[in-house]
């Protein structure tokens, strides 16, 4: 029991510091001056899936505290990655824990798509756009123009790689002690 405690807590760390290398990869360029489509969010997805939303949570946490050490946004970008990703992760987590299918798989993802651009809405318009003090009347066009749409996309292409990588990799995950 010990040794699968263990296990777990060294790939939440493996799978955290590779979130973090490919947090760092940005093959596109932002959509509206701050929003990155990045893969950073893969490990955390995969390991929620194999582990159940904790990990994941944790992965994501870890990412983002790592990510602090080269962050310019004075914590409100990691701040904002870790609510609305966090969220993306734990609901797909959640879903999937407990009936492990493919067709489970996928309601849990596209639950998880919607859960995260409606949490990218309320974090953005209450917390996140006025810490970068944008104009009360500009809050709402932003978030529903830009913000909600990047989240759905983000989480329709996370969601996808997901599904095409997840059961090519799930014997790693497994011979280290994660669950199928």
């Amino acid at each position: 029991m010990k040794s699968i405690k263990v296990k777990k807590m060294v790939m939440v760390a493996v799978f955290s510091a590779i979130s973090f290398a490919l947090q760092m990869i940005a093959p596109f360029p932002k959509v509206g001056g701050f929003l990155e489509i990045e893969f950073s969010d893969l490990p955390a997805l995969i390991l929620a899936f194999a582990y159940g939303p904790v990990a994941g949570l944790l992965t994501e946490l870890i990412k983002n505290l790592l990510h602090l050490t080269v962050s310019t946004t004075a914590f409100v970008g990691e701040l904002a990655n870790f609510v609305v990703n966090g969220i993306f992760v734990m609901v797909a987590g959640l879903i999937y824990m407990n009936h492990k299918t493919f067709k489970t798989a996928i309601v849990s993802l596209i639950a998880a798509t919607v859960a995260m651009a409606v949490a990218g809405v309320f974090v953005n318009l209450y917390i996140m756009l006025p810490m970068f003090k944008i104009p009360e009347e500009l809050r709402l066009g932003i978030t529903m123009g830009t913000i909600f749409p990047f989240n759905l996309v983000k989480g329709a292409v996370t969601s996808l790689i997901t599904m095409l990588i997840y059961k090519r990799i799930s014997p790693i995950i497994k011979f280290s002690g994660g669950r199928k």
